[in-house]
C-alpha cells in the first residue's frame, strides 16, 4: 500500500519524527548546565574560602599541627638568714590537655577514662576544658602530683587518650614540713576568682600563685616568668619540630630575717599548745622566729590536697590562723605602757610609792589584785616586779584615760606593725570613748581605765605588737618596725623614738630586770644565760581557761633578741606556763642548745 502525503499514517510519522529531533543531545546539555553549575558554586566557594575567609582558615590549620608547649618558671627560694632553704622546689608530674586535638564530643570518653585513672570528678576536668576553649592550642593542665602508679597507668592507656600529655614540672617544696607554715605561707593554682583579680598582671588558666605569708607578700619578686615553645606536630600528636622558643625566667630568691635553728627552738617549745611565740632583734626589728599553733603542712598545697586531708585540717582549730598576728588582752606585760603613760603624764613620779590593797573599789566595783591580798607599800619597779594590779589601778585612776590611751597607741598598738604580711595581721584594738559609744551604746566609765591599765576590759594586742612593746624597753625607748625581708640599712632606718624621758626608761629597765632575778619570771632564768629582763602576764577569759603571756629580752645592758610566749586558754599563769617557752629559745640563740620536746611548766606561782 503507498501512503499519500495527506493520509493519517504519514501524518502520525511526521508528529513522531518532529518530537523526537534533538533529544540525543538534551542529556549532554543538561550535564553541562550542571557541571558548569557545580564548577562556578565550587569555584566561588574556593574563592570565598581563599580570598575572604583565607587569613582564618590558615590560622585554624595551624591551630591543627603548631602547638604550643607553655614553660612555667620555677619559683624563687625562700632563705633564712644564713642562707638556708625554707621554700624551694622539687621535680614533679602533671597531666596536659591538648583541647584542640578532639572534638567536644570526643572529649567525653576520654575524661571519664582520666577521672577513673586521676581520682578527679569528670566535672572538674570538662570545666577546665570549657574554660579554656575546646579550639585552644595551649596545653591546660588538670593534675598534679602524680603518683608512680598513676603514671604508669597513663602510659598503659595512651593509646585511648589523644591529646593527653604527661609532663614533668617544678612543684613548691617546703624541706622543714610545717615549720614557720604561717611566715612562708604556701602556693596553689589560681582559681576563677585569682584569675580575674590578676587577669592584668599576666596570669593565665593553671598558674601557680602564693596565697598567704610569704609567698603571697613577695609574689612579684618569686613568681618568675613564663617562658614556651611553638612546636609542629604530626596527626598523632607527635612532635615534628621545634619552631620558636622563649626560655621560662626563674624567680628571685626571697632572703628573710628569720633564723632556722630559732625558729625550730620556738616551733618545740611551744609544743602542741595553741598560741605563738615571736622572737625579734629589739635594735632593729628584725624577725628572728615567727609560730603560730595549730599550724599545716604547705606541702599538702603544693599539688591538690585530698578529701580526707582537707577534712583532718579541718579538724583543728583554725589553722590557718597566725594567732602571732591575732589580736588577745596583753594581760600585766602591758604594764610597761601603764607605766609610760602615769610617769610621762605628769601625775605620778618616777620614785612614786604607792599602798597596795586586795581590792580597790572603784564606782561600786571591787577590782581585786590577782594574789587576792595585795603586796603593801611599792614603788613603780617593785609594782612591776610583783605585777600588782591595785598599784596600777591607781595610777589609771590618777592619770585618767586620755593619758593612758595615748601612750598606747604611740606605742603602736591599735595599728598593724607594718610587717610585711600584713594581709593576715589583726590591728588589735585601743578602745576609747567613742568606740564604746558606737560599739556598746555606753560611755567610758572609770572602771573601763582601771581594767585597761592592767591589759584587760576591751583592750587587744597581738604578740607581735607586745614583742613591739618589749623592744622599746629593751632599745632605749625606740619604737621599731617589725619586718622579715633581710636588709642591712643602718637600725635607724627602721624604729623611731618615743621620746620617753630617761627617768622613766630607768624605772621600766629597773623592774623588769626585778621581774627575773626576784618577781614572778624567775623560770625563765638558766645556766649559761646572761642577764635577762621580762614580764609575765595571765588574762582572764571565762568562761574558757586563761591567756598566757611572758616576754623577755637580753642580755640586759645591751639587749639583742626579746621573745614573748603566748598561751591561749592555756590555764595557768604567765610564770608557770609562758615563760619556759621563752627560755627554750633564748637558751638556743645564747648557748646553741636545741631541747627535744616541749617547754614544760615551771612550778612557781605567778602572775
Amino acid at each position: 500500500m503507498t501512503l499519500t502525503q495527506n493520509s493519517p499514517l504519514s501524518q502520525q510519522s511526521k508528529q513522531s519524527t518532529a518530537r523526537t529531533v534533538g533529544r540525543r543531545y538534551q542529556s549532554l546539555i543538561l550535564m553541562l548546565i550542571v557541571t558548569v553549575a557545580m564548577l562556578g558554586g565550587i569555584g566561588s566557594r574556593l574563592a570565598y574560602l581563599q580570598l575572604l575567609q583565607g587569613d582564618r582558615n590558615r590560622q585554624l590549620a595551624d591551630n591543627n599541627r603548631v602547638r604550643l608547649i607553655p614553660r612555667q618558671p620555677e619559683r624563687g627560694n625562700i632563705l633564712d638568714r644564713k642562707g638556708r632553704i625554707l621554700a624551694g622546689n622539687r621535680l614533679s608530674y602533671a597531666v596536659f590537655l591538648w583541647p584542640i586535638s578532639n572534638s567536644q564530643e570526643e572529649w567525653k570518653s576520654i575524661v571519664a577514662r582520666l577521672a577513673k585513672l586521676l581520682n578527679i570528678p569528670e566535672k572538674n576536668i570538662h570545666d577546665r576544658l570549657e574554660q579554656a576553649g575546646y579550639s585552644s592550642p595551649v596545653l591546660v593542665r588538670i593534675a598534679r602530683g602524680l603518683s608512680p602508679a598513676q603514671i604508669t597507668a597513663l602510659a598503659e592507656f595512651s593509646q585511648d587518650l589523644k591529646g593527653v600529655q604527661v609532663q614533668a614540672e617544678a612543684v613548691r617544696n617546703y624541706p622543714y614540713g610545717d615549720l614557720a607554715a604561717h611566715v612562708l605561707g604556701y602556693t596553689g593554682e589560681m582559681n576563677d576568682e585569682d584569675l580575674k583579680a590578676h587577669q592584668d598582671e599576666g596570669y593565665r588558666l593553671g598558674d601557680v600563685i602564693g596565697q598567704m605569708g610569704v609567698e603571697s607578700a613577695f609574689e612579684k619578686q618569686l613568681r618568675g616568668e613564663w617562658g614556651g615553645q611553638q612546636v609542629e606536630v604530626d596527626g598523632a600528636g607527635r612532635v615534628l619540630r621545634v619552631l620558636g622558643e622563649k626560655p621560662a625566667r626563674a624567680g628571685n630568691d626571697v632572703q628573710l630575717t628569720i633564723d632556722l635553728d630559732i625558729q625550730r627552738a620556738a616551733e618545740r617549745a611551744l609544743g602542741n599548745r595553741k598560741g605563738a611565740i615571736v622572737a625579734i632583734d629589739p635594735r632593729n626589728g628584725s624577725v628572728l622566729a615567727m609560730v603560730s599553733r595549730p599550724a599545716f603542712d604547705p606541702n599538702l598545697f603544693s599539688t591538690y590536697i585530698t578529701d580526707a586531708q582537707w577534712k583532718q585540717l579541718q579538724n583543728k582549730e583554725f589553722p590557718f590562723v597566725n594567732r602571732a598576728l591575732q589580736g588577745y588582752p596583753p594581760a600585766s606585760t602591758f604594764k610597761i605602757v601603764t607605766t609610760t603613760a602615769a610617769i610621762e603624764s605628769g601625775k605620778f613620779q618616777a620614785g612614786t610609792v604607792l599602798n597596795t590593797f586586795p581590792y580597790l573599789e572603784v564606782g561600786g566595783i571591787q577590782f581585786w589584785d590577782w594574789n587576792r591580798a595585795g603586796f603593801g607599800p611599792l614603788g613603780f619597779p617593785g609594782a612591776i616586779a610583783w605585777s600588782s594590779d591595785t598599784f596600777f589601778y591607781q595610777t589609771a585612776v590618777g592619770m585618767g584615760e586620755k593619758n593612758l590611751i595615748q601612750w598606747t597607741r604611740r606605742y603602736g598598738f591599735g595599728e598593724k606593725t607594718g610587717i610585711e604580711i600584713a594581709k593576715e595581721e589583726s590591728a588589735g584594738l585601743v578602745p576609747d570613748e567613742n568606740w564604746k559609744k558606737a560599739e556598746l551604746k555606753e560611755p567610758w566609765y572609770v572602771g573601763d581605765t582601771v581594767n585597761m591599765s592592767i591589759g584587760q576590759g576591751y583592750m587587744q594586742a597581738s604578740p607581735l605588737q607586745v614583742a613591739v612593746m618589749f623592744a622599746v624597753a629593751a632599745n632605749g625607748g625606740y619604737r621599731v618596725h617589725p619586718h622579715l625581708m633581710l636588709d642591712n640599712e643602718d637600725a635607724r632606718n627602721w624604729r623611731e623614738s618615743l621620746n620617753i624621758s630617761p627617768d622613766t626608761l630607768q624605772v621600766i629597765k629597773e623592774g623588769l630586770r626585778m621581774v627575773v632575778t626576784s618577781g614572778t619570771g624567775q623560770a625563765v632564768t638558766a645556766p649559761g644565760l646572761p642577764d635577762l629582763s621580762g614580764k609575765s602576764g595571765t588574762a582572764e577569759d571565762p568562761p574558757r581557761p586563761s591567756h598566757t603571756w611572758f616576754g623577755a629580752y637580753g642580755p640586759s645592758n645591751n639587749p639583742e633578741i626579746a621573745v614573748v610566749a603566748f598561751g591561749e586558754n592555756s590555764g595557768g599563769g604567765g610564770g608557770k606556763i609562758a615563760a619556759p617557752m621563752v627560755r627554750q629559745v633564748l637558751e638556743t640563740y645564747f648557748t646553741g642548745k636545741q631541747s627535744t620536746g616541749s617547754a614544760s611548766p615551771a612550778d612557781v606561782t605567778s602572775d
